[in-house]
């Protein structure tokens, strides 16, 4: 199984969207990190090389847009 992270931020649409997909399936085991917390957020820029969210980091590769993260993660659910 692939390690699966999610950084999001509150009140973010985009993060809203990724989040609420994720959360509807808990057995895609996916770890939530919110950037408010300073680690988080550095971690998200050293992973990623950029200050954005949401990012879902698959195995330590950074992914983005919530729409391509949606779309991971329902493929993700075929296997």
């Amino acid at each position: 199984m692939k390690e699966l992270k999610l950084y999001y931020m509150n009140f973010c649409p985009f993060c809203i969207k990724a989040k609420r997909f994720a959360e509807k399936h808990p057995e895609l085991n996916v770890e939530f990190l919110n950037i408010k917390d300073e680690a988080n957020h550095k971690a998200l820029i050293e992973i990623g090389g950029k200050d954005q969210v949401p990012m879902l980091t698959v195995d330590g590769k950074p992914m983005y847009e919530s729409g391509a993260i949606v779309k991971f993660l329902k493929e993700e659910l075929k296997k």
